[in-house]
């Protein structure tokens, strides 16, 4: 399977192709670390405001990004990530778009059927998962690091989205963004205990390390949930872009930590700048 999350050219975001180019009107994609104004250690696409970088600088990177897109920069809207599993529907747009103050409080996942809404979460290894339903329109954005996989929060997105939409989960398309990979993800038996409980196939995302720890791999453990859920094996794309091995691209809190202490967030977004591609799955 082809990667599908494509460099744009001389852009600083990834974009989710396939989506885009089967969709009309949509956007949906990942940025990467560079082409903004933030300085060292946020340098300089950084897209998080509660990570310490200057307020200013975020915000401008937010509107480039917006421009690249050419949505407007009032559609911005994202949440007050907690590593939970809660989901929210989104009625209109802009929360939190230029201040933590009026973010949307203690959600990781968010959801909407409206156009002209840009749903945004942020990144810096944990695992983001896109949703679009070809009928109805409706499309998904939620945060999934290991506290919010194993909460299953991909089965909370399913469930959301069927309850409001009436979504029919065998049409659901998922897309797995950039992450850090079972390749440098080291946990703990404190985190295994929890990964155990929460996928019946969870032996296939998880290889022994050394000392008693597990390389995990959250891209599968995700994978196996939505399967679980009702998703089609042939309706989840998965990347192959480790945020811990390619710091040149991406931002990796997991990598980065111990030489500078912080650093700063990819955004994962998707919304419609007009509803063209809603009804079609062609």
């Amino acid at each position: 399977m082809r990667e599908p999350f494509v460099m744009a050219e001389e852009k600083p975001f990834l974009h989710l192709q396939e989506w885009e180019d089967r969709f009309p009107g949509l956007v949906a994609g990942f940025t990467i670390r560079t082409g903004g104004v933030s300085v060292v250690p946020y340098g300089s696409f950084n897209m998080g405001l509660h990570v310490g970088d200057d307020a200013a600088h975020v915000v401008a990177n937010r509107k480039a990004l917006a421009e690249q897109l050419q949505i407007p920069f009032e559609a911005w809207t994202c949440a007050d990530q907690v590593h939970g599993n809660q989901v929210c529907q989104v009625v209109a747009a802009g929360a939190g778009r230029e201040s933590l103050e009026n973010v949307i409080r203690a959600t990781d996942g968010l959801f909407t059927e409206k156009a002209e809404v840009l749903l945004a979460s942020f990144y810096a290894d944990c695992v983001p998962l896109f949703f679009l339903d070809p009928v109805s329109g409706a499309i998904g954005l939620a945060h999934a690091g290991w506290k919010g996989t194993v909460g299953r929060i991909a089965e909370e997105m399913v469930i959301a989205l069927e309850s409001q939409y009436q979504v029919k989960r065998e049409n659901l398309l998922v897309a797995i963004g950039p992450s850090i990979g079972g390749c440098c993800y080291e946990v703990d038996e404190r985190i295994m205990a929890q990964v155990r409980v929460s996928a019946k196939k969870w032996e296939g995302s998880v290889t022994p390390s050394e000392n008693g720890r597990y390389m995990l791999d959250l891209r599968k453990l995700n994978t196996e949930i939505l399967l679980e859920a009702g998703i089609s094996p042939a309706n989840i794309a998965t990347t192959d872009w480790c945020t811990s091995c390619r710091t040149d691209i991406f931002f990796s809190h997991r990598k980065e930590a111990g030489a500078t202490g912080t650093t700063g967030r990819m955004a994962s977004f998707i919304g419609w700048k007009n509803r063209k591609g809603e009804g079609s799955a062609s």
